[in-house]
């Protein structure tokens, strides 16, 4: 019966479906694996178990071999796309050798009746021809009317099979009608419906069913259905952050991903018509170019999410960190002087993103354009009215939108390029996708002569200092490629990646993002913000912010950012016009845009050498203003849960001090000290004010206690001290939020730090400071602020774990038990990262004590190994000062070093820390760029 079953039953294949690079027929023969299906049937009449077992093993294995294949060319070169389509092809053949081999020798209907009659389409991504190698296959199966129990039978056995061959399916029963109802009530389904092929069965049932569903569901809903995939689209993004740039995008749902060319593919279809994507496209709205751009991105992100399936073994839709190296590895991204191949895999993949938002926009316009032929109800989507002329020549509202009257608008006046977004800002309207589409195409007119253009260029400079919202326009300057092509030192870090667990965004995302943070700043403040607010007032130049704020990046990727920095951004100072004194304050800045976050959690800020070190690299009350403004947006643009207000709280403290003594002329480390302990002075009065007497322990401390918290805090300390009980151990909530402050209060002993830190890490918290006061009587005030593994208040919600930490470390001054294991939570993509450990024991930064720097991997109880070498080297810790930077921790402990400390030892004490940061380190991936990166890792303190 095999012979003819070709003839019997009917498959329909979308034109160009398959590439002509393979024939299917090469990879499984189908008429062979008939034979063998239709053999087997025969040698085991009777045995129908048996028959079956031996029938499946057929079809796996024709199955298993066409995969494989189809890895094997992935691995050799060949594209995603083709991937998809291979897979499918092979799923075809498989399931169609099934379907004839149920209906042939299982449940044969001789002469069928009109309700047995039975017709098999594909549907989601396996209906349009592409299929992922770990993605679920959806089926179809479509009655005339009830159904009947040989089409149950039927589709009974062929499930079954289809999942004991380990495949994932999904699967509906319906008649054409029960699919032309439930598509008019649910999108997903009408999408379902519209990517579907017809694969085997009754060819005219199939008919019949895509005619009555292109009758009835398509004609005339064209304006319901890009609604309702426009609104799918938006909570979409929504759910996955709302930006294409966030640093492990989501493959298939993430903006500018497969998801959202899909989109562009439905909404095609659905106007235009065509069954293969090249039909569709070519059918559409779109040039040749536009085409050629389509058909390239499908192709990169299919090649992305095929390899990230093969490499998981799963249907792994998120481009993880572990998964980029070995990804871009596949797909032949080599290391280049010194930028790795991940990183140029992943700006490659963030640039092809800004190509599928931009084929949106381009659609969008090309649909209001032809809104004369689309039926009534797509008009209630387009702004009535006639085009109404603006003040400025050119520029014209068009459906409640900026337009322009025609390319000539830009050709004549290249300046125009940047006006369209100044209009855009200064009116609140949004841009018209036609004037976005030609400001892309123009954004070449933009180059070295034009750039010097005065209208250009006070154009662009108004609209960063002045605008209402220049961080989205900035934005949109830049998805039309303008920003980067007035800005080419901006325009170099356009999708750049760092490949770190630390930045969340591209570096240009990051950089508007931090624009907008700072023009937040200047407005209104906010809630934490109200210092910064207060300075804006008093900064003599804000456009000297912006631009270095705008220019603070455009270092990345050269060697040190903030050396090829300080020349990018005095490149565009000079380009702009700006005076010599403004281009090298903006170069300052970006050359210095890091010291100030770096001296506040890295460094003891009550020691008067930390200000007099700071004050004299700032020089000058604006300069400090300037960089602290900078420096609070810079840290808020990394990424949602990186700022709080712990941070905050240091940065302020580390302004004021190096403020009073800049504004005193006294920058000696004397006049410092003095500065201090007058605060000090002015902290214990208020506090006596408060409660009277102060506790003996607390006024032997020295002024660094005094001056290092607010007296609110004072005041707690005090209170909880006079009560006699020692020791004292109390959590509680920051009220700023920005995580638990553990206060622990008792005689100190050797190693004492060093079991708290482990007591702390092993009930789950992540010590983001410590400080450690000792008074001469050998009675320790330690502050411990502590947060959850993702920078969020440990023990949020939760009392009891507040309670069992508070006993916990109370044990640690009443026993000698070894503290409890301290929890694991390494991960594969901590692993992928190459992390150089580092250690500098340096005895200048501070006159009293010796500063020990230390830098690799983050892990839990790092601290509480760091600190035990140092007890067992007998070295006193004064404070410590403990940053996460993604996978990355960056302590300074103050320490003191007991008598005749010499060279030898501190070599031998280097060597036993570097020990410790290297312990249980994972294996990353070496490449000649890390190499290099490793070479040079000494000059990173």
């Amino acid at each position: 019966m095999t012979e003819t079953s070709n003839s019997l039953v009917h498959r329909k294949l979308p034109s160009k479906a398959w590439p002509n690079k393979w024939k299917i027929s090469n990879i499984i023969d189908g008429r062979a694996l008939r034979v063998k299906l239709t053999t087997t049937f025969l040698d085991n009449l009777g045995d129908e178990q048996a028959a079956r077992k031996e029938v499946l093993n057929h079809l796996h294995g024709a199955l298993f071999r066409g995969r494989m294949i189809a890895q094997e060319r992935l691995q050799q070169g060949a594209d995603g796309l083709d991937t998809a389509r291979l897979l499918a092809a092979v799923q075809d053949e498989v399931l169609h050798a099934l379907y004839d081999y149920v209906t042939v020798h299982v449940h044969r209907a001789r002469n069928p009746t009109e309700g047995e009659r039975l017709a098999v389409f594909a549907t989601g991504g396996y209906g349009r021809g592409v299929l992922a190698p770990s993605s679920d296959i959806d089926l179809l199966f479509i009655r005339p009317y009830k159904a009947s129990a040989h089409a149950e039978s039927v589709i009974e056995y062929m499930l079954y099979a289809i999942w004991d061959m380990g495949l994932k399916v999904g699967h509906a029963f319906r008649t054409p009608e029960e699919c032309i109802r439930l598509s008019k009530q649910d999108v997903t389904i009408k999408t379902s419906l519209l990517d579907s092929r017809f694969l085997f069965g009754d060819e005219d049932l199939a008919r019949e069913t895509e005619e009555k569903f292109r009758e009835q569901a398509i004609e005339g809903h064209q304006a319901e259905f890009i609604a309702d995939k426009l609104a799918e689209r938006d909570a979409r993004h929504a759910k996955q952050g709302n930006s294409r740039y966030v640093v492990e995008p989501n493959v298939k749902e993430g903006k500018g991903g497969l998801r959202d060319l899909q989109t562009l593919f439905w909404i095609t279809k659905h106007l235009y018509g065509g069954e293969s994507l090249e039909e569709v496209m070519e059918n559409g709205p779109f040039t040749s170019h536009e085409e050629t751009v389509f058909n390239r991105a499908a192709r990169f992100l299919w090649t992305v999410r095929c390899h990230l399936h093969y490499l998981t073994g799963r249907a792994e839709e998120r481009l993880s960190f572990d998964m980029q190296p070995e990804i871009a590895s596949r797909m032949g991204y080599r290391d280049r002087s010194g930028q790795l191949g991940v990183e140029r895999f992943m700006k490659h993949y963030f640039l092809v993103a800004k190509d599928v938002g931009n084929l949106t926009r381009i659609l969008a316009a090309k649909l209001e354009a032809e809104q004369i032929k689309k039926p009534e109800g797509w008009r209630r989507f387009i702004p009535a009215g006639a085009p109404k002329p603006l003040a400025q020549e050119g520029f014209v509202i068009d459906g409640g939108r900026i337009n322009v009257t025609g390319v000539q608008v830009f050709d004549k006046h290249p300046e125009n390029l940047i006006r369209l977004f100044a209009i855009a800002d200064e009116t609140a309207y949004d841009i018209h996708p036609d004037a976005m589409t030609m400001a892309a195409r123009k954004s070449k007119l933009i180059n070295p002569k034009t750039r010097l253009n005065p209208a250009m260029r006070d154009a662009f400079l108004n609209l960063l200092v002045d605008g209402t919202d220049p961080g989205l326009a900035l934005r949109r300057m830049n998805d039309a490629d303008v920003l980067g092509r007035f800005l080419p030192e901006f325009g170099g870090i356009v999708a750049q990646t760092q490949f770190n667990m630390y930045h969340h965004f591209t570096v240009d995302e990051h950089t508007i993002r931090a624009v907008e943070y700072i023009a937040e700043m200047d407005r209104k403040g906010g809630e934490g913000f109200e210092l910064a607010h207060r300075l804006f007032q008093k900064i003599d130049n804000k456009l000297v912010l912006y631009l270095a704020m705008l220019l603070h990046d455009t270092g990345k990727g050269h060697g040190d950012q903030q050396v090829e920095g300080m020349k990018t951004s005095t490149q565009a100072g000079k380009r702009l016009g700006l005076p010599d004194a403004e281009v090298d304050l903006i170069a300052w800045l970006v050359g210095h845009h890091l010291e100030m976050s770096e001296t506040a959690q890295k460094r003891d800020i009550a020691d008067p050498s930390t200000i007099v070190r700071f004050a004299a690299l700032v020089g000058s009350v604006e300069r400090l203003r300037l960089l602290y403004i900078l420096t609070i947006a810079d840290i808020r643009a990394v990424g949602p849960g990186i700022w709080n207000a712990w941070k905050g709280q240091l940065l302020e403290d580390l302004y004021h001090n190096t403020e009073a003594a800049l504004r005193g002329g006294r920058t000696d480390e004397r006049s410092v000290a003095r500065e201090l302990a007058g605060r000090a002075t002015i902290n214990r009065e208020a506090l006596m004010n408060r409660v009277g007497q102060i506790p003996e322990v607390m006024q032997e401390m020295d002024p660094s206690y005094w001056t290092g918290f607010d007296v609110d805090v004072l005041e707690d300390h005090a209170r909880k001290l006079a009560e006699g009980e020692t020791p004292v151990i109390s959590a509680k909530v920051r009220e700023d939020g920005g995580g638990v402050s553990l206060l622990v209060a008792g005689h100190d002993r050797l190693g004492l730090f060093a079991k708290l830190a482990g007591t702390i890490a092993a009930q789950g918290a992540n010590v983001v400071s410590a400080q450690v006061y000792t008074g001469p009587s050998g009675f320790i005030v330690d502050v411990f602020i502590l947060q959850d593994g993702k920078g969020g208040v440990f023990a949020a919600g939760d009392p009891g774990r507040l309670a069992r930490l508070e006993e916990e470390v109370r044990r640690v001054f009443t026993s000698d038990a070894p503290i409890k294991a301290i929890p694991n939570s390494s991960s594969r993509r901590e692993a992928a990262f190459l992390v150089i450990p580092q250690v500098k024991i340096d005895d200048s930064v501070s006159s009293d004590y010796t500063v020990i720097d230390i830098a690799g991997r983050d892990r839990p109880g790092l601290l509480h190994d760091v600190a035990g070498v140092l007890a067992e080297e007998n070295i006193s810790i004064h404070s410590a000062h403990v940053g996460s930077y993604g996978e990355r921790v960056f302590d300074a402990f103050y320490v003191q070093l007991p008598e005749n400390y010499d060279d030898a030892r501190k070599e031998s004490l280097q060597e036993q820390l570097l020990a410790v940061l290297k312990r249980d380190e994972p294996d990353a991936p070496r490449t000649p760029a890390r190499s290099l990166k490793q070479a040079n890792a000494a000059d990173s303190f």
